[in-house]
Parts: structure tokens; C-alpha cells; sequence
């Protein structure tokens, strides 16, 4: 069972992530994208994923019934090789629906001061 008194709760990155260009060709190739100046619009998560993880680590969700809900971005700038950003993890909201666990979490890559891009990644555990 999620512990409702994460919600809130702010994983802040301690590492910055250098972005470099092998990086953004490699997930281009996957996503099946040609024009690598500037990384796909889905590449963020490559970094806010493992960041979102260690913010749920012992969240008391049951692992072996998460599935993924929903994914959205908000870009403010596109990302692009030699970009040094660092990753912070917030719990937005938790809630029960038809007896399924709904958590949703907002991940926000900084780039010095600025907010390059905002993912939310929404997981349902079932019931």
C-alpha cells in the first residue's frame, strides 16, 4: 500500500547528467528519429526515470503489479548534446480508484537555473 505521507516529497539529484550527442543518436536510432540536433522529444526520460525510481524505492508500492498509466511532457526547450542537467523527482498526487493504486510523479530537468523540460509519468498499481 502507497504511504499517503510521501506525497509531496521531492527527490532532489545530486548528479549532473552531460548530455552528449552518442547519447541522443543512440535514442534517436530507437525511436526511429533522423534529425539528431536536437534530442527526440521523449528523451528526457532516459534521464528522469532512474530519478523517479529512487523517489518510490520504499514508497510501499507493490512493484509486481505496476503498469504504467500515462506519460506527458511539457518542453521549454529542446535538449541538446552538451547540456548539463540535473534531475529533481516530485510525488504530485496518490490516489484510490476502483481499488487501484494511482500514483502520479513530476520530474523536472534543470539546466543551471532553467527549466529545460517537465515529464509526469502516472503508474497504476492494480488491484
Amino acid at each position: 500500500m502507497f504511504d499517503p505521507d510521501l506525497i509531496g516529497r521531492t527527490f532532489n539529484g545530486a548528479d549532473v547528467v552531460t548530455v552528449s550527442q552518442s547519447s541522443i543518436n543512440q535514442f534517436a536510432a530507437v525511436v526511429g528519429e533522423k534529425n539528431t540536433e536536437i534530442a527526440p522529444p521523449t528523451f528526457s526520460i532516459s534521464i528522469t526515470l532512474d530519478q523517479s525510481q529512487k523517489l518510490l524505492q520504499d514508497s510501499g508500492l507493490d512493484w509486481t503489479r505496476v503498469v504504467h498509466g500515462d506519460q506527458r511532457f511539457e518542453i521549454f526547450r529542446p535538449i541538446v548534446a552538451g547540456d548539463q542537467l540535473i534531475c529533481s523527482s516530485t510525488i504530485e498526487s496518490a490516489r484510490v480508484m476502483a481499488g487501484n493504486e494511482i500514483v502520479t510523479v513530476r520530474s523536472d530537468l534543470h539546466a543551471g537555473s532553467d527549466l529545460v523540460v517537465s515529464t509526469w509519468s502516472t503508474l497504476v498499481v492494480r488491484a
